[in-house]
């Protein structure tokens, strides 16, 4: 009771997000109609990530605008490279803080439903054959998310595992050199494949993966269950837990 809705956009978050926004200025002949506030607009894009709600069904007295100018705007912000920044300065507010655990790294991947099919999909192995897309993740031992991407559901997860390493952005916030580089990584038997395990120790990682053939009880979930919880949260959001997107990059944005 009495608390805001988890798409309202909270000040602390208003303040790290609206110096990242790109400035447009106002034509001053033929302006048109005022250019609608980001932060409504922003909460109409959250908006439809909680709830998974079709763009076009944005009802319109909640003052986000249409769902289409969420959309809009949306497209703009990703192509202007908004959450990757937005992701870096968390990441460095968190590393200042001493809460990002770099003793490890902790990778793996969650498939979901492609309902319209579109580019990085792909006949799913694990659900008939349909359209599927693949939600790759690397988080740190607490599970703070350091990379992610997006591929079709019929790649092999393996592939992704140094495409991710490479991805995590260079960490400032601390004395020294820029951290991007974690002690160990630990993955399931998916990875099991000594060619990647010479390629991520010659990146100075140690590769702590289970083997296929193996008995179960390597004791690795302990550490492993981080990863499956971040991603259970990403897919909190009901616009995360199917892809309706066709556009890759607008799923991406999400």
């Amino acid at each position: 009771m009495g608390e805001q809705p988890p798409w309202i956009v909270a000040d602390s978050l208003w303040e790290r997000i609206e110096p990242l926004l790109p400035k447009v200025e106002r034509r001053k002949r033929h302006a048109g109609r005022k250019r609608l506030d980001d932060r409504k607009v922003l909460c109409g894009i959250l908006f439809v990530l909680h709830t998974g709600i079709r763009w076009e069904f944005v009802p319109q007295e909640l003052g986000f605008g249409s769902g289409m100018t969420c959309w809009r705007r949306l497209a703009e912000w990703h192509q202007a490279g908004v959450w990757e920044r937005l992701h870096r300065l968390l990441l460095e507010e968190l590393h200042a803080a001493g809460q990002l655990d770099w003793s490890r790294a902790v990778i793996d991947s969650s498939h979901v439903r492609a309902l319209k099919g579109g580019p990085k999909t792909g006949p799913s192995p694990v659900d008939r054959g349909r359209p599927g897309s693949e939600h790759h993740l690397l988080t740190d031992g607490h599970g703070t998310p350091l990379a992610l991407s997006l591929t079709g559901g019929n790649r092999n997860d393996v592939t992704q595992l140094l495409p991710l390493l490479e991805a995590v952005p260079a960490v400032r916030g601390r004395v020294g050199r820029p951290r991007r580089r974690s002690g160990r990584l630990l993955a399931d038997r998916g990875y099991d494949h000594d060619k990647y395990r010479r390629l991520v120790w010659a990146k100075g990682i140690k590769p702590v993966i289970a083997r296929r053939g193996a008995p179960h009880g390597s004791g690795l979930g302990v550490h492993r269950y981080v990863v499956e919880r971040t991603i259970a949260l990403l897919h909190w959001f009901r616009r995360l837990r199917i892809r309706w997107e066709i556009r890759d990059d607008i799923h991406e944005s999400q």
